[in-house]
């Protein structure tokens, strides 16, 4: 009986496929790659064509040996790694320490793990797609270069330790310049006003928008009263009334970027966790009766591609539970933006009449949130409309027009499941109408009150790390498989920070991209980093050369990096010297940033080695023991209040105290902001008494 052998990546998928195989397989893992680059030297010969020099990584002989007596025992060897570039490499590497044939037709590929994809996958295997192999190799070599150059320049002018990378430095230098744009930002004053207006029909809300026909901007409280002058004792009377339906359309399934984005909004999950849950229900769970199974396909796309069968069930599943005014006339499909691997297939459940119900008590609370997101994004993309009417009414007042909109869901379709979440939810006051309001042309209308409210512009808001991934996605910056890796890097790193969500570039990150934006503009240049990832794409289809592509972006970088270790000099990072004493040997400590923010080290590093938490009061006090309360990190990161006298007093609070005490009861009060307001709340359960401090709407 002959007996083949299937590698694949990971034990979890190796236990996952092991079911769908009969007793002729063996299923293997080789835990990533197992050839690779030498750490301890460039490893890409430069006097050669940028020949790569590929070695065994270190503590992987064992499994190399096991995986060579398997495939010598085995009549047919299939690769499985994962349907990309990377994988695409982890095959390629994987024959050559196995010495398998090239021409053989070893490589089989799947997006999901189903006993169907897998069983079908063997059937059309072929051989290793060596175009996409010299994309990665490419990719690989290039990273190679600039990160093993670019480094040790970095430790010899600033400090030891630094790193800088073609995506990594790109999305810092995005951090950075936002940054610069809130210093530059100038607030600019502006006012609206708004009418409380009652009709025979009802009350309603209106916004002054035009005045003579042209939209009006008021920017200063004197031309306010101007305005308030000239409506006193004037006629309010409505000029149009329009009503109109219109359609919404569902988002399209997931891809890498929009699911790390979403689950960042709903589920408050960095880029990493999302990639770290998504790799789980990829690989497989177990779930009991039907032993392991693939939950989801492969995490790692750009495409919003749907298979013809997953669509079929779906719609089964929806006329079941919704009837056919949920589905539209035809199956929807989306259309894949710019180079989206047509091949590829968006993320979605393997199984889409697998609810989420279903696997209640089976998967762990974050895995379940995740598949639900994933399950309902997808069943709503592939149901009707929704039918939303909306009303506008206009009301003039000589010259002055006023607009109040409402708005009703009329038929449901999609929003019955799922709406996307949104980064940033604006709130009109002319939207809180309600839609039965029963409003005439020509009708006079009696004025209730003016509001007038001043307001002043806000600078653009710093990335979150959700934000960032939309940034990068849009700049062509790295590809799905880069974005959560390079955020939690360039964290690692100390070049940006995470503070409530948003992410601040540190001193560090600040001198680092300085010097490189002053000597290597090419590196940290949008656009140039973008048509790198275009040329790496056309490698993969087989339209360029990937030697040629490395020589055409390795010899101006190498030209800048020959100038820059002339022209930099040693760039001295002075530490802020604190009035605390190392108790140790006595020196001053001194602030230093590390990836949690700020602490005291010891400047007489690495003799005296003393580091101790910095903490930064927050102005009110313990309620506990009145000692001061300070920002204290957990271990994740995650920002928390807690007394000053840990571990004697263990006093914490989630949410920022408020510096004064309850005038109710004197205990400890919270501030809570939204978008609509801002409050002072009682934190004693039998008092929750509430001060608000500012209305934003």
């Amino acid at each position: 009986m002959s007996k083949t052998l299937v590698i694949v990546e990971s034990p979890a998928k190796a236990k996952s496929i092991s079911k769908f195989l009969g007793s002729r397989y063996t299923v293997k893992a080789s835990m990533g790659h197992l050839r690779d680059l030498p750490k301890s030297q460039l490893g890409v010969d430069l006097e050669n064509d940028f020949e790569p020099k590929y070695i065994a990584i270190r503590g992987r002989g064992d499994l190399i040996k096991e995986l060579r007596a398997a495939a010598k025992g085995a009549d047919k060897v299939f690769l499985a790694s994962d349907p990309d570039r990377e994988g695409e490499a982890i095959a390629w590497h994987l024959s050559h320490l196995l010495g398998l044939n090239k021409g053989d037709k070893n490589r089989i590929e799947f997006h999901e793990i189903t006993k169907q994809a897998i069983q079908n996958a063997i059937k059309h295997s072929r051989q290793i797609d060596q175009d996409r192999v010299d994309a990665q190799q490419a990719r690989r070599v290039f990273d190679r270069l600039v990160g093993y150059q670019l480094s040790p320049l970095l430790w010899r002018k600033i400090k030891k330790g630094l790193s800088a990378g073609r995506v990594q430095s790109v999305a810092v230098r995005l951090v950075d310049d936002r940054e610069e744009e809130i210093r530059a930002f100038v607030s600019e004053e502006y006012w609206s006003l708004m009418a409380s207006l009652q009709s025979a029909g009802g009350k309603f809300q209106a916004k002054l928008l035009k005045k003579s026909g042209k939209k009006i901007s008021i920017s200063s409280k004197a031309e306010m009263e101007t305005i308030l002058a000239d409506l006193t004792g004037k006629e309010f009377q409505v000029s149009d009334v329009r009503t109109k339906e219109k359609k919404r359309l569902p988002a399209p399934p997931f891809t890498t970027s929009s699911l790390q984005q979403e689950a960042h909004r709903k589920l408050s999950f960095s880029p990493k966790r999302t990639m770290m849950l998504a790799q789980q229900l990829y690989e497989g769970l177990d779930l009991g009766k039907e032993g392991t199974v693939g939950l989801i396909t492969y995490m790692r796309t750009d495409s919003v591609k749907i298979a013809e069968v997953a669509q079929e069930e779906a719609k089964q599943w929806i006329l079941t539970n919704y009837g056919n005014d949920y589905y539209p006339p035809e199956p929807r499909q989306f259309t894949n933006k710019g180079r989206a691997q047509e091949a590829h297939e968006a993320i979605r459940p393997t199984l889409p009449l697998r609810t989420p119900d279903f696997l209640k008590g089976i998967l762990s609370r974050d895995q379940l949130r995740l598949y639900r997101l994933i399950w309902e994004r997808f069943m709503a993309s592939q149901m009707s409309v929704a039918l939303v009417d909306t009303l506008t009414v206009e009301t003039l007042v000589e010259e002055y027009l006023f607009r109040a909109n409402a708005s009703k869901v009329r038929f449901p379709g999609f929003l019955a499941i799922y709406e996307e979440g949104k980064d940033e939810v604006e709130t009109d006051e002319e939207e809180q109408n309600s839609l039965t309001l029963s409003v005439s042309p020509g009708e006079k209308l009696n004025l209730i009150k003016l509001q007038e409210k001043q307001h002043f512009t806000e600078p653009p808001p710093r990335y979150t790390e959700a934000s960032l991934v939309r940034k990068m996605e849009e700049e062509g910056i790295g590809r799905p498989s880069t974005y959560a890796p390079t955020i939690e890097t360039i964290q690692t790193r100390g070049y940006v920070v995470k503070d409530e969500k948003q992410l601040i570039i540190t001193e560090l990150g600040d001198i680092v991209i300085t010097l490189l934006k002053e000597h290597f503009p090419d590196i940290l240049n949008l656009e140039f980093t973008a048509n790198l990832e275009e040329k790496l794409d056309l490698i993969e289809e087989g339209k360029a050369p990937w030697k040629a592509v490395i020589e055409e972006y390795y010899t101006p970088f190498s030209v800048a990096l020959a100038e820059a270790e002339e022209k930099i000099g040693k760039v001295k990072i002075e530490d802020q010297v604190s009035e605390e004493i190392c108790e140790n040997c006595g020196r001053n400590m001194v602030i230093k940033m590390g990836r949690y923010g700020k602490f005291l080290a010891c400047p007489g590093f690495p003799e005296c080695r003393n580091t101790k938490p910095l903490f930064e009061e927050v102005g009110a006090n313990c309620p506990t023991c009145t000692k001061p309360l300070v920002v204290r990190r957990s271990k994740k990161g995650r920002k928390f209040y807690g007394c000053l006298g840990y571990p004697d007093c263990d006093f914490v609070s989630w949410e920022m105290p408020a510096p004064d005490p309850c005038p109710e009861c004197q205990h400890l009060m919270v501030i809570k902001s939204t978008k609509r307001q801002k409050k002072h709340v009682c934190t004693n359960p039998e008092c929750r008494h509430t001060i608000v401090l500012e209305e934003t709407n």
